[in-house]
């Protein structure tokens, strides 16, 4: 996560998205999204929504193969 964190470039919107879903999911969140814009909120929303059967495991692992996929 630190090298995200880190992450200097501009990612590609669908790939923060799916970071976004897989973090919470992994981590459990049940929150609704938070942003002030409704847009965003719909955007990440369907991310959650297109990972939603993945457990908690395969959250962490989706994670971590996207975060080499992009390093």
């Amino acid at each position: 996560m630190q090298f995200i964190n880190d992450y200097e470039g501009q990612l590609p919107a669908d790939i923060m998205l799916k970071l976004y879903a897989f973090y919470k999911i992994a981590n459990e969140n049940k929150n609704h999204p938070g942003s002030k814009t409704p847009l965003i909120n719909a955007f990440k929303a369907n991310a959650l929504i297109q990972a939603k059967n993945l457990s908690r495991k395969d959250a962490m692992t989706a994670y971590i193969a996207l975060v080499k996929s992009i390093a």
